[in-house]
């Protein structure tokens, strides 16, 4: 065994017995909770052009304590069982880190999304959603899919489609999938949640003077540095409200094509325009790219965010990091091995469990908007505003005083969806980290932030077997 790397699923077991030895919850349910209760693999024709090919997929319900079992699908050439178990296992405890009730599944093809057309993606995806009809391993009380590597809004509306031709007659059907278009049951807030979630994580341990003092930084995220691998969704949204909102100077991003520097700063937003014309940020005006496109992990910020792929910092890299807090808003992108090197490098690590949960956290709001059959706001909207503006004329007679016009509209607005949903985001995200926080402060024996945000994870997900008699 000894240099062999230790396999994506092996890493989160490895970081689950770390946090396991630290509580006394009986072994017996420590062992139900760390399995993975079910494994679907499938393989199943497509024709694709005038030959057939047989598709390799996946899905795993990781967890049954909470109903339904949530997760994404990913589309990758590299996807395999030990990939989608560990990422079904982050999920479980991703859940119950943001108190959102779901348990933990992930869902994954084995095919790369650049080698078909759109008309062979739809094939492939109504496919596989029908061979989840077939074994009960979809539904909105019973497992709901969302995106994530290789796929979006457009393959979770074929999903939903597939879906409703077998169930329609079920009235929520639209919650069997969720990261749907807006226009679909979809809801506004959804495309962007992941990002800004890891923004809202990032912003809250910089919040924290004696955390960040401790690396030698002051508070607060104006002009701190950044550099990003993976300009995908994740990535693109963490750059641009980083930038805009936090004040955060993006200095490097790296992706397949290679890696670009720019010490004085990276437009993200002119970025992604660039690329989508190009196909490549290399070339991006202002900016230099390195002779190794691996070298990302070389140079030297304030804020690291892997945003691609697990097992990106790994044994033979992670002496090389140079950042002094890293954002998990990828799916494991640091090997346990990594994570020992970091952590006795005094790199602070914003664990993907928590850093990331923005997606489901927001896909919890539109699974509970489809049950509702109601968009968020409707009802108070109108109320709110009438309410304020006639609060503010009031104010204006008795002082004599008038506020401005975009002063009161801005006073008198009521919450839209998109306000809605950032805001139970950002509250979401804040009272965890706190969670968090406050284990990795009160518990001496806990040295780094994975470990607590699993002690938080397994207390709750413990909480509720307990509460459902499984485990007196």
């Amino acid at each position: 065994m000894g240099s062999k790397q230790a396999s994506f699923f092996e890493s989160v077991q490895q970081n689950f017995d770390k946090a396991a030895a630290l509580t006394n919850l009986p072994k017996g349910l420590l062992a139900q909770i760390r399995a993975c209760n079910s494994v679907y693999q499938m393989r199943f024709p497509v024709k694709i052009g005038n030959r057939y090919e047989v598709i390799e997929a996946y899905r795993v319900q990781h967890s049954h304590h909470r109903a339904p079992t949530k997760g994404g699908i990913r589309y990758s050439s590299m996807v395999n069982q030990d990939e989608v178990m560990a990422l079904a296992s982050l999920m479980t405890y991703k859940c119950a880190i943001v108190d959102v009730p779901f348990g933990g599944a992930k869902g994954g093809v084995k095919v790369s999304p650049r080698a078909y057309n759109a008309e062979q993606l739809e094939r492939i995806t109504r496919r596989y959603t029908v061979e989840l009809i077939r074994k009960n391993f979809i539904g909105p009380s019973v497992d709901v899919p969302a995106p994530d590597y290789g796929t979006g809004a457009r393959e979770m509306a074929w999903i939903l489609d597939t879906y409703m031709t077998f169930k329609g007659s079920e009235i929520d059907a639209a919650g069997c999938v969720t990261g749907k278009p807006v226009n679909q049951n979809g809801i506004r807030g959804r495309t962007e949640a992941t990002g800004r979630g890891v923004f809202y994580a990032i912003r809250e341990f910089f919040n924290y003077k004696e955390d960040v003092k401790a690396l030698g930084l002051e508070p607060g995220l104006e002009g701190k540095t950044m550099v990003i691998q993976g300009l995908g969704n994740v990535g693109s949204y963490t750059g641009l409200i980083s930038s805009k909102e936090g004040g955060v100077k993006v200095i490097a991003v790296s992706e397949i094509e290679g890696t670009i520097v720019d010490e004085s700063g990276i437009d993200i937003e002119k970025l992604i325009k660039y690329r989508k014309s190009k196909g490549s940020i290399i070339g991006f005006p202002g900016t230099k790219a390195l002779d190794k496109r691996d070298d990302w992990v070389k140079i030297d910020c304030d804020i690291l965010v892997p945003a691609a792929l697990e097992s990106q910092l790994r044994k033979d890299n992670a002496k090389g990091v140079k950042a002094k807090v890293i954002a998990e808003a990828a799916n494991g992108p640091i090997t346990a091995a990594a994570e020992e090197i970091l952590l006795k490098k005094g790199i602070v690590i914003i664990p993907d469990m928590y850093c990331n949960a923005g997606g489901v956290t927001v896909s919890y709001f539109e699974w509970l908007k489809n049950l509702s059959h109601m968009r968020f706001g409707r009802m108070e909207k109108r109320f709110n505003q009438n309410n304020r503006t006639m609060l503010l004329d009031k104010i204006e007679n008795m002082t004599g005083k008038s506020v401005s016009k975009r002063d009161r509209e801005m006073i008198a607005r009521g919450a839209d969806e998109v306000d809605l949903v950032r805001s139970g985001l950002e509250e979401t995200m804040v009272n965890s980290y706190q969670q968090i926080r406050e284990i990795y402060k009160r518990r001496k024996s806990v040295k780094d932030m994975r470990t607590a945000a699993f002690l938080c994870a397994l207390e709750k997900v413990a909480n509720d077997y307990m509460t459902l008699g499984v485990f007196p």
